[in-house]
């Protein structure tokens, strides 16, 4: 494989992007860094297929990435591989408002291969392709400049591999008939509203104790401001102020802008200061929330009593025992939420109940669920058996 020097120019980008533009796949990885800043901060692009590979600085002074982000989210003719790519593809959305499409996710594909609930990329290139990843320059600071060979070979590897992988992946699905499978996933990671950042729905990240539609109207207030603090200075949303100390205030507001001097959490220019201003603002601007909009207890889900919980968990089990003979990761066929509302009698709008789920597992659910299926013990195993009444109805 061609591997290319550091890329820092848009003449070299724009080549490289139009050679890759006519390939059937590219594998795509970043480099940020997000700890000192709201908006991830891209540090290094690497992209390639089978045939090259290299790495793109948009650090780079006068480089312009409109060649590369023309290839990611407006060429419907070239798959996208990533490994894990959620953050990756988030940087994506945030520099055009767009997901690339269509793509292709190595970690998810690993679960319908049976290879693991959240396989790591290097565990995953080891059990493939042999190879053994170099870490050391996994914690690196990709923002300093310059970048030294070690860090810029460590990140063009995990493209390069990543160009390996997928075919052997792809083949390994056709094989088992599980590409079907990973159709609905794929979408659902490539859906745009999984990125967007929508201040409104911030306060649904913050733990708070109570269920009171006034403190819950004053969280959804008071996350809002902050997002919007923090977007506008490109900070991290604790830097601006503690969930903790946001669910504090929620629930016991300050009668001024004086008594958050006496707040824990914020330092006592707050009651002077514009910030402290500005959120008092947003405290006043508060109304109640809506009970459209009221969580649901997180103790007592809607429709599950005792004995519904009893069956989620009869339901996990059977999950378990179908994930094994199947050799898939559990966790790709269903979640405990959709569980639990099985349980409770929901029987629409669940991912279980269609397609290749409601054959491998959703199927059984229901009929756990009805009565019609049991659990038995035969020869030291546990396995699942139709029950009496069932055979009976058959007959």
């Amino acid at each position: 494989m061609l591997i290319h020097p550091l890329i820092s120019d848009t003449e070299s980008l724009r080549a490289l992007c139009d050679r890759l533009a006519a390939s059937d796949f590219i594998a795509v990885d970043t480099e940020f860094m997000r700890e000192n800043t709201f908006w991830p901060d891209l540090c290094l692009v690497q992209i390639g297929n089978e045939e090259e590979a290299a790495a793109i600085d948009p650090k780079a002074e006068g480089l312009d990435l409109a060649p590369l982000l023309e290839l990611l989210v407006n060429n419907e003719d070239v798959l996208k591989v990533f490994h894990a790519g959620s953050q990756d593809i988030e940087i994506i959305y945030n520099l055009t408002g767009r997901t690339p499409y269509p793509l292709f996710d190595t970690q998810i594909a690993a679960m319908a291969l049976g290879l693991g609930e959240q396989v790591g990329y290097s565990n995953l290139v080891e059990s493939l392709i042999g190879k053994t990843l170099d870490k050391g320059a996994r914690f690196t600071d990709w923002a300093r400049r310059p970048l030294d060979k070690r860090q810029i070979d460590y990140a063009i590897g995990d493209v390069t591999y990543l160009a390996d992988l997928f075919p052997k992946m792809l083949k390994r699905l056709r094989k088992t008939g599980r590409g079907g499978w990973l159709d609905q996933e794929m979408e659902r990671l490539a859906d745009p509203s999984n990125y967007a950042n929508d201040p409104e729905n911030a306060w649904k990240r913050v733990r708070v104790a109570s269920r009171k539609a006034d403190v819950l109207g004053r969280l959804k207030a008071l996350a809002a401001w902050r997002e919007q603090e923090a977007r506008s200075k490109n900070l991290p949303r604790g830097r601006i102020m503690k969930d903790e100390t946001l669910a504090d205030i929620a629930a016991h507001p300050p009668k001024d802008q004086e008594a958050l001097a006496r707040v824990r959490g914020l330092s006592a220019g707050w009651k002077g200061n514009d910030i402290g201003a500005r959120m008092m603002a947003a405290l006043a601007a508060a109304t109640d929330l809506p009970a459209d909009e009221m969580p649901p207890r997180e103790d007592r889900k809607p429709g599950l009593g005792k004995e519904g919980a009893l069956v989620a968990d009869l339901l996990k089990l059977l999950l378990k025992i179908r994930a094994r003979e199947s050799n898939v990761a559990a966790r790709l066929v269903a979640r405990s939420e959709e569980l639990e509302l099985l349980a409770a009698g929901r029987r629409e709008g669940l991912t279980i109940l269609e397609g290749w789920r409601f054959e491998e597992f959703g199927r059984d659910a229901v009929d756990l669920v009805e009565g019609r299926l049991a659990f038995a013990i035969r020869g030291g195993k546990l396995v699942m058996t139709r029950t009496e009444a069932e055979e009976e109805a058959k007959t």
